[in-house]
């Protein structure tokens, strides 16, 4: 099966979009953007095709005339123990690095080894309530994750063990470094599929069968295209590097047919893109001096509240009082907060207050790159964040009155999908 792919660079999270020869999406795959972009691509491009696979085992129950409802989940529970067995795996690599490190210090390491063995058990037994159905994570990267069982076991053991806190987090920030720079691959998805259908009850014959089919299926990958943040540094030659202004007009364009305006925010910077009926950009304005008003603001606001970034959105949409927050700058953002706090102001109301002066930011850049046109579309990030969604709405309606504003529930991926059908288009053009 040959596929085109999209790769978007950002600078918090990679992502990669798959597609087939006919165009359509495949497969989607996301990581958090590391300081060895080769490897953020590698890890994106990997869970891309995992996805697709997925969408392989969907398409066999199909055809094995599966209830529709049954097949959702199956494919539901498998899923969740593969990325069980992905991260047992990663477990496995964080702990060879940790006993690499410790078998190369003298008295400290063997000091320290059966107290650090004591948190990595603790974590092994802990994952598989971690991917149970139902289960809430405030993140699905392996570093997050990893990281809050790591440190929340450490404090405990570090009290009742009397060893140092910092030197049990300094050999995990260490190894995780080894850790995420170690791509495990989509060749390993037989494998991982084949253990997660091992441990669902009663599991149908269908799906033992879709899941070795779906593993088995050759994927050729013909063209590529990247773009980003971080687009000068991909692994890519010249002429397969695109602008992410064209990337996320074309991809919001192809999402919604009608989009005349998009407004991307995403973890370092904000774009106000106008495209014609064609999905090509026609104006834009661009604030990318600073992380003031972007993703990363909101990330350094999550913690400085000690919260999750996803929870963010709720609690500020829990705000009974408007509250004027002054600056968006990164740099003074945690002392005003603080203050604010200290005054007895409530946390909702400075998040309600931070999100519209995100939006406020935005706004400026929408007036100069054209205004707002119906329709108008939401892209990157921050677009998951209903508080930041809500403040949007409210301002284009005081500013523009009613528009149709478009948010698809991928929108993080429309860059890396504008860049997949430049890459699909640079194929067809090939082999004509």
């Amino acid at each position: 099966m040959k596929y085109c792919v999209g790769i978007d660079l950002g600078s918090t999270t990679t992502k990669a979009i798959i597609l087939g020869e006919d165009g359509e999406i495949l497969g989607r795959g996301i990581t958090n953007s590391r300081s060895n972009y080769a490897v953020a691509c590698e890890v994106a491009l990997a869970e891309g095709l995992i996805s697709s696979r997925f969408a392989l085992v969907a398409s066999a129950l199909a055809e094995a005339s599966m209830d529709e409802k049954e097949q959702q989940g199956w494919i539901s529970r498998v899923e969740g123990f593969f990325r069980l067995e992905q991260y047992l795996s990663q477990h496995t690599l964080l702990r060879q690095a940790i006993e690499e490190q410790l078998a190369s210090e003298d008295g400290a390491g063997r000091t320290l080894a059966p107290v650090i063995e004591q948190i990595l058990e603790r974590m092994d037994k802990r994952a598989p309530s971690l991917f149970s159905r139902g289960a809430r994570r405030k993140s699905d990267f392996f570093r997050d994750i990893a990281g809050s069982q790591y440190l929340r076991f450490a404090e405990e053991i570090s009290q009742s063990e009397e060893v140092s806190f910092d030197q049990l987090v300094a050999h995990y920030d260490r190894a995780i470094l080894k850790v995420e720079n170690t791509p495990a691959g989509s060749k390993n998805f037989l494998n991982n599929a084949r253990a997660a259908v091992r441990r669902l009850k009663s599991a149908p014959a269908a799906l033992e069968k879709a899941v070795e089919q779906a593993g088995t299926v050759a994927l050729d990958q013909v063209m590529s295209v990247g773009t980003g943040y971080g687009r000068q540094t991909l692994p890519f030659p010249k002429e397969q590097i695109r602008s992410e202004i064209l990337c996320h007009g074309l991809g919001a364009h192809t999402l919604f047919p009608n989009t005349r305006t998009v407004l991307d925010i995403g973890g370092q910077d904000t774009k106000a893109i106008q495209v014609d009926e064609r999905g090509i950009v026609t104006s834009f304005q661009m604030n990318d001096r600073c992380a003031a008003g972007c993703g990363r603001y909101l990330g350094y606001i999550a913690d400085e509240m000690n919260l999750g970034l996803h929870e963010l959105g709720p609690l500020a949409n829990q705000s009974t009082r408007k509250v004027k927050i002054n600056s968006t700058c990164t740099v003074f953002a945690g002392a005003e907060l603080r203050e604010r706090l200290s005054l007895g102001e409530k946390r909702e109301d400075i998040l309600q207050g931070l999100h519209r002066a995100v939006i406020l930011r935005a706004m400026s850049l929408l007036a100069r790159s054209g205004g707002v046109e119906d329709e108008f579309t939401f892209t990157g990030g921050v677009a998951n964040n209903q508080a930041a969604v809500g403040a949007l709405a409210e301002l284009i309606q005081e500013n523009y009155g009613e528009r149709t504003l478009n948010i698809s529930a991928n929108s993080i991926y429309t860059g890396a999908l504008g860049a997949a059908i430049f890459a699909r288009r640079d194929w067809q053009q090939s082999v004509n």
